[in-house]
C-alpha cells in the first residue's frame, strides 16, 4: 500500500481523539446520547483545528447502531463505510470548487428523499464561506425548512463571510487554536506509537511552527521524519521549519542591546545567507522578545522544555530593561507589518535592525549595575545643544512671520488647484451613450440587487475605492458606475485590475453576466442623462427602460406637445388618454 501522510493516519476517529476542543467533543456527545441533535450545525475556526474530523465522527456517532456514551465504535459497517468515504447518505461536499446555485439545488432535492441505510443523511459542507450568493439563498430555504431525517454541518475558516440569515438557523461552534502543549503530547504520543526516537525540544519548535494547527504540526513532523536519520533532532527541527537556532536569537538580540550596529547586521547577514525566511525571522523574534520578558517577571511560567532558557538567555535576561524589550517588540512587530506588503524583505530587515542597535534611540539598553558611578555632564555637549534650541526657535519664529505674509497668495492656490483639477478628468461622453443605447432597467435593478455583495467580495482596496460609488446604468454588454469624488473616479479608469476583478466577481454573482464598466462623476451623470434623453427623444426605442422616473428630463425641457400629453395624463389619468401620432 502507497504511503500516507501521518495528518490522514492518524486523523481523529473518535471524539475523544479530537486534540484540544474538549468542550465542543462533550458538547456533540451530550446532544447524541440525549436525542437533542439539531438540523444544522457551524463549526468555524482556524485550519487545521478539527472541524471535518468533528463532523465525520458526528456522522458516525448518529449513525452507528452501537454507538455508547456518543461515540462511534468504528467497527460496524456504517461506520468503516463512513470512515472510507463510500456511504452514500454521509455527503462531504467542498464548496470551494461546487459554489453554484445548481449544486445546492441539486442537494435541497436530494434532502427530500429518506436515507437508504443511515438514520440521518448527513450533508458536510467545507469551505462553505466560498458558496455564491445565490447558492446560500438556495440552501437558506432548506435550513428554514429542514427535513426530520436530514442533518447539515457548514465548516468554514471564514465565519464572518457566512450571511447572517445562514448562521442564525445553525448551531455554532468556534474551533480554538490547539496550545503548544497540546500538540506536543499529541507528537509523542503518535512517535511512541511508531517507534521514532526524538529530543524533546524539537517537538516544542514543531509545535510552535504549526500555529496553533494539529494538521500543520503533523505535516511537519512528517518532513522531520523524512530529514532526520532515525532520531528527530533539534537541528532537523530548526531546518525543516526554517526557525532561527537559539545561538543566533543570543547573538542577534545580544548585539543590539550592546548598541553594535555592525555586528548586529553581520549576524542578520549570515541569517538571511543560510535561506531563513523573512516572516519567519521575524516571529522568532518577536516570541524570543516575549520570553525574555516573562522571564524577567514571572520565571516560573517558562519552561526549560522550550529550548531558549541557555546561558545567553539568562545572561540578557538580566541586563535588558522591560522598557527596552517594549521598543524591541514595538520595531520588530512594525517592521512584521511592513514585510508583508514588500517583495523587498531585506531593507526592512537592515533598517529595524539599525533602529534596534543605534545608541541614539536611547531605548535598547542595558540595566545599570548598583556599583556604576554616574557619568559626568559633557558642559561642552550641553552649550551645543542650547545653541540648537536657540537656532531653532529663531528659524520657527521667521516662519510664522512669513506665514502670515503670504496668507492672501496661499488663500488663492487652493481655488487654482480646484480648478485646474475639475478639468483634469474627461467625461467618456461616447463609451456612457454606447452603454445606455443598449441598456435597461432589469439589468440595473439585479445589478444594485448584488453590489453590496459585489463590494464585500472584493479586496479591502478595491472595496473602498468603490464604497463612494454606485450603477447607474447597466446593459447586456456593459455598464455605468458614478463615483462621488473626481479623484477616485479618475484612479478607477486606470486601474485595469480593478475593472477585470469587478467585471469578475459580478459574472459570480449573476450567472452569465460579465459587463464591461465605464467610471463617470456622479456630478456629471445628469447632465449626460439630460443629452442622451434629447438626443433620442424620437427614437424607436425610448430610454424610459434605464432611467427611473425621477432621472427623466424635467418638464421644462420637454417638447410642446410632450407637455400636452403629461398635462392630459395628470387631468384625465393614463387610463382614458389615447396617443395618435400624425
Amino acid at each position: 500500500m502507497a504511503y500516507q501522510a501521518l495528518y490522514r493516519v492518524w486523523r481523529s476517529q473518535r471524539f475523544d481523539d479530537v486534540v484540544g476542543q474538549k468542550a465542543i467533543t462533550q458538547t456533540l456527545k451530550n446532544a447524541i446520547t440525549q436525542k437533542k441533535t439539531s438540523h444544522a450545525y457551524l463549526f468555524t475556526g482556524p485550519r487545521g483545528t478539527g472541524k471535518t474530523s468533528a463532523a465525520k465522527i458526528f456522522a458516525k456517532a448518529i449513525n452507528c447502531p452501537n454507538s455508547k456514551d456518543g461515540e462511534p465504535c468504528n467497527e460496524c459497517e456504517m461506520c468503516q463505510s463512513i470512515t472510507a468515504g463510500s456511504q452514500e447518505d454521509v455527503i462531504e461536499i467542498d464548496a470551494a470548487s461546487n459554489n453554484g446555485v445548481e449544486e445546492i439545488r441539486f442537494i435541497r432535492d436530494r434532502a427530500n428523499y429518506a436515507p437508504t441505510k443511515a438514520a440521518y443523511k448527513v450533508y458536510i459542507i467545507d469551505e462553505v464561506h466560498m458558496l455564491s450568493t445565490g447558492a446560500f439563498n438556495a440552501l437558506l430555504k432548506t435550513l428554514e425548512e429542514p427535513k426530520e431525517h436530514v442533518i447539515f454541518i457548514l465548516a468554514t475558516t471564514e465565519p464572518h463571510k457566512i450571511p447572517l440569515t445562514i448562521i442564525s438557523r445553525t448551531q455554532r461552534f468556534d474551533f480554538k487554536r490547539i496550545n503548544a502543549q497540546d500538540i506536543v503530547d499529541h507528537l509523542t504520543h503518535i512517535l511512541k506509537e511508531i517507534d521514532i526516537s526524538y529530543e524533546e525540544q524539537a517537538l516544542y519548535i514543531i509545535a510552535r511552527a504549526a500555529e496553533g494547527g494539529m494538521r500543520d504540526a503533523l505535516s511537519i513532523l512528517d518532513q522531520a521524519i523524512s530529514f532526520s536519520d532515525g532520531t528527530i533532532t533539534t537541528q532537523n527541527a530548526m531546518q525543516v521549519t526554517g526557525s532561527l537556532t537559539f545561538e543566533m536569537m543570543d547573538q542577534y538580540i545580544g548585539a543590539c542591546v550592546n548598541k553594535e550596529v555592525q555586528q548586529a547586521l553581520t549576524y542578520l547577514e549570515q541569517i538571511l545567507s543560510e535561506g531563513k525566511e523573512a516572516r519567519r525571522f521575524l516571529e522568532d523574534l518577536l516570541l524570543y522578545c516575549r520570553d525574555l520578558l516573562m522571564y524577567q517577571q514571572a520565571p516560573q511560567l517558562l519552561s526549560e522544555k522550550s529550548g531558549h532558557l541557555t546561558e545567553a538567555f539568562k545572561e540578557l535576561s538580566a541586563t535588558v530593561t522591560p522598557e527596552a524589550i517594549y521598543y524591541m517588540i514595538q520595531i520588530l512587530s512594525e517592521t512584521q507589518n511592513e514585510v508583508r506588503f514588500t517583495n523587498n524583505a531585506t531593507i526592512y530587515l537592515e533598517v529595524a535592525t539599525v533602529k534596534l542597535a543605534t545608541p541614539q534611540t536611547g531605548a535598547v539598553q542595558a540595566i545599570p549595575s548598583g556599583n556604576s558611578a554616574p557619568q559626568p555632564v559633557d558642559s561642552a555637549a550641553v552649550q551645543q545643544l542650547q545653541a540648537q534650541v536657540f537656532a531653532l526657535q529663531k528659524e520657527l519664529q521667521s516662519l510664522k512671520q512669513s506665514k502670515n505674509a503670504g496668507a492672501a497668495e496661499q488663500s488663492a492656490a487652493p481655488k487654482a488647484k480646484q480648478k485646474t483639477s475639475k478639468a483634469s478628468f474627461r467625461v467618456p461622453t461616447e463609451r456612457v451613450f454606447q452603454v445606455l443605447s443598449e441598456a435597461t432597467k432589469p439589468d440595473l435593478l439585479n445589478l444594485k440587487n448584488v453590489w453590496d455583495d459585489v463590494l464585500m467580495a472584493m479586496s479591502v482596496t478595491q472595496r473602498a475605492m468603490l464604497k463612494s460609488s454606485e450603477p447607474v446604468a447597466a446593459g447586456p454588454n456593459s455598464l455605468v458606475i458614478a463615483f462621488e469624488y473626481e479623484i477616485v473616479c479618475q484612479k478607477a479608469t486606470g486601474d485595469e485590475e480593478l475593472t477585470l476583478t469587478l467585471s469578475n466577481t459580478i459574472s459570480r454573482m449573476i450567472a452569465n453576466y460579465s459587463p464591461n464598466p465605464v467610471y463617470i462623476t456622479r456630478e456629471s451623470w445628469p447632465e449626460i442623462r439630460r443629452s442622451y434623453v434629447s438626443q433620442n427623444r424620437h427614437a424607436d426605442k425610448p430610454n424610459e427602460t434605464f432611467v427611473t422616473p425621477e432621472d427623466e428630463a424635467p418638464e421644462d425641457q420637454l417638447p410642446q406637445e410632450d407637455v400636452a400629453v403629461e398635462k392630459a395624463k395628470e387631468i384625465f389619468g393614463a387610463e382614458l388618454i389615447t396617443i395618435i401620432d400624425d
